[in-house]
């Protein structure tokens, strides 16, 4: 009898439990809404993130206050929202730095991406796109592979740091193309373009913000785009799957996430307007200004997408001998 009344109160709690989950989801939200983003206001994510929160707000009926929370590699943001309660209000604007490749080069880390946050959207994403000085005398990407191999070590590329997405994805087509060069890390994108035009550095796989002005000036030339199709960001420039190294496919991305435990159906109405909001042709243009393409996904799609990017960015930082500490 007792164990039979501890079984029917068990049942009660978690009844209990589970009406009060459904309750909060049925009247979320009702106070704003905290979107962090693990970066200095300004950037592409910081951009992304404005649109996202200003788009979402107009239709759940509160704002979403976006607050940048940068420095240690995005590590401070990303641990901030990994501690706030999972009721919905505190959200992650996740990418690919602190999400995946994180994981592949830091020896430790004060978050599980997999284990300690709830998928909502991938929202978008962009190529890295391979440019080289004009001056270098190189059209294709053919011709620069052959150049790199004429002088191993010879030619330098501009990354933003060591570990950082850029320094891997040169590191994943230099081990695909067979080259060796030296690396020189930047503290931006910025400064590392500037040494590009300067021709300090060969060869930088850039964001396509900051690469294309320059592209379309004639001073850089933009040899492949490292996503796996052509990108209407970029519609002229080859990808480097179709310049002789199939499969190849890496791209930078931006989503939003909640702290793990956050109730699915609080999740399941986020992500039901941040897809509605990313199908909106005002976002789409919005974040075109940018050269960002709008995604929007499921979150067991998202969910998989990270599984799978964490997995390719491991793989490249052990192959690259890649560690930060």
């Amino acid at each position: 009898m007792r164990s039979r009344s501890k079984y029917f109160a068990c049942l009660c709690l978690l009844a209990i439990i589970c009406a009060t989950q459904t309750a909060r989801a049925d009247e979320y939200p009702s106070r704003p809404i905290h979107l962090i983003v693990p970066f200095a206001a300004g950037g592409a994510a910081d951009s992304t993130a404005r649109v996202i929160a200003s788009r979402v707000g107009k239709t759940i009926g509160q704002s979403i206050v976006v607050e940048n929370r940068g420095g240690g590699g995005a590590i401070i943001g990303t641990e901030a929202a990994n501690k706030a309660e999972p009721d919905g209000y505190t959200l992650l604007l996740g990418q690919s730095g602190p999400i995946s490749i994180n994981p592949a080069v830091y020896a430790s880390l004060p978050y599980d991406p997999i284990r300690d946050f709830a998928p909502i959207s991938l929202t978008s994403t962009y190529p890295y796109v391979m440019v080289v000085n004009a001056a270098l005398g190189v059209k294709t990407l053919q011709e620069f592979v052959t150049l790199a191999k004429s002088k191993p070590g010879g030619l330098n590329y501009g990354t933003t740091g060591v570990g950082s997405s850029n320094h891997l994805v040169t590191e994943l087509f230099a081990g695909r193309a067979g080259i060796r060069m030296t690396h020189i890390p930047y503290r931006g994108t910025a400064l590392a373009v500037t040494d590009l035009l300067a021709g300090q550095v060969q060869v930088v796989f850039a964001d396509p913000i900051s690469s294309l002005q320059y592209v379309k000036s004639g001073a850089l030339v933009a040899l492949a785009v490292t996503s796996k199709e052509r990108s209407p960001i970029a519609p002229d420039v080859p990808t480097i799957a179709e310049s002789g190294y199939a499969g190849f496919d890496a791209l930078a991305w931006h989503g939003i996430l909640a702290p793990a435990r956050t109730p699915p159906a609080i999740v399941a109405r986020l992500n039901t307007e941040i897809v509605k909001a990313l199908n909106d042709p005002e976002t789409k243009a919005l974040l075109a200004t940018q050269a960002i393409e709008p995604v929007g996904s499921s979150p067991d799609a998202f969910a998989d997408f990270i599984k799978r990017d964490i997995s390719l960015w491991k793989d490249v930082a052990e192959k690259a001998k890649i560690e930060v500490r």
